[in-house]
């Protein structure tokens, strides 16, 4: 029997996996905290799956002497090393279709809730009562009418840009590798990442990382926002430069965030953005964290380990992968 290993995460029994590939391999989960712990752990490993809290680096993959693939457990890739594994003939896959409806509907209860404030109203309030009307949450924009700012019109974008326009928000998107016609399907805007952030009442970011997005909303991209105006990050944490976030949040250069995901996590207190919402500070600063869950529901959690596994099994059976994310490196 084949060995495939979950490197971290995931706890045992790993049943739902273990069912996908029952007959081609064995489960294993590593339960590895960083990513030094996964040297020597992988070298008999025919097959790998990873969440997010090690990456597959050039290191690691060197010591794949006998890896066919290895997929990651969720959309964003970016910690994996594609062209090392390429180069050694690993496939490297992604789970791209789960989740969809779980994190575009965090995006928006976000951003409603920064809007609405709740965040502002419930730290307030409990400290003493008062003031017990419409003063705690002021100011508050009129959702239908404003304008959403959708950054990368995938598919999570997409879901997130029709349940804005069901709020009967306006809604634009900058993404310069949207498919033609998209924008039509959608019935949305398409316009230039400067035009975006300068007229959106929210902005949400829902692109990949890569090196062209790395800090993409940086201290720069934040000078251009209203002041009245929201972020939203559901995507990958190190997309939004949060040390320029939580400088924006403390001078009011924007009104509220909603972040679920971190350039580095877990989280940890040295980071000035986690500083500034641990804050007992009052008014409260509009910021509400979640610790990387917008892609989870029970069921979505299902659907993505078994799309994880299914893709492991097709590779080691000797069929194609339907996701390969890595193809332009494979020897």
């Amino acid at each position: 029997m084949k060995r495939v290993v979950i490197t971290d995460y995931l706890e045992p029994p790993a049943s739902i996996e273990s069912k996908v590939l029952e007959g081609v391999a064995n489960v294993e989960c590593l339960l590895a905290k960083n990513t030094r712990e996964l040297m020597g752990e992988l070298t008999d490993a025919d097959g790998i799956i990873l969440c997010h809290e090690v990456s597959i680096t050039r290191e690691v993959v060197e010591e794949l002497h006998q890896c066919k693939a290895v997929v990651r457990c969720g959309v964003g890739f970016d910690n994996i090393d594609r062209k090392a594994a390429g180069e050694r003939g690993i496939y490297v896959c992604n789970v791209p279709d789960y989740g969809v409806d779980e994190v575009a509907d965090h995006a928006i209860a976000m951003a409603l809730a920064c809007n609405r404030g709740l965040i502002k109203a419930e730290r307030t309030l409990r400290q003493g009562l008062k003031p017990w009307d419409m003063r705690s949450i002021q100011p508050i924009f009129r959702v239908a009418g404003a304008t959403m700012g959708i950054i990368g019109l995938g598919r999570i974008g997409g879901a997130t840009a029709l349940r804005a326009k069901g709020l009967r928000m306006n809604v634009q998107a900058y993404d310069p590798y949207a498919r033609a016609g998209t924008d039509k399907l959608l019935g949305v805007n398409l316009v230039g990442l400067e035009e975006l952030l300068k007229t959106s009442d929210i902005v949400s970011v829902h692109t990949p990382l890569t090196d062209e997005t790395r800090k993409l909303i940086d201290a720069s991209a934040l000078e251009l926002m209203k002041p009245t105006a929201i972020l939203v990050n559901t995507a990958r944490g190190a997309v939004v430069d949060t040390d320029a976030l939580a400088i924006a949040l403390r001078a009011g250069k924007i009104a509220g965030a909603g972040i679920d995901v971190l350039p580095e996590e877990p989280a940890t207190t040295d980071m000035p953005l986690i500083q500034l919402w641990q804050e007992d500070q009052q008014p409260p600063v509009n910021l509400m964290i979640t610790p990387h869950t917008a892609f989870y529901s029970d069921a979505g959690l299902v659907e993505m380990r078994q799309k994880a596994a299914q893709e492991v099994r097709r590779v080691l059976s000797g069929e194609m992968p339907k996701n390969c994310v890595n193809r332009e490196f494979l020897q």
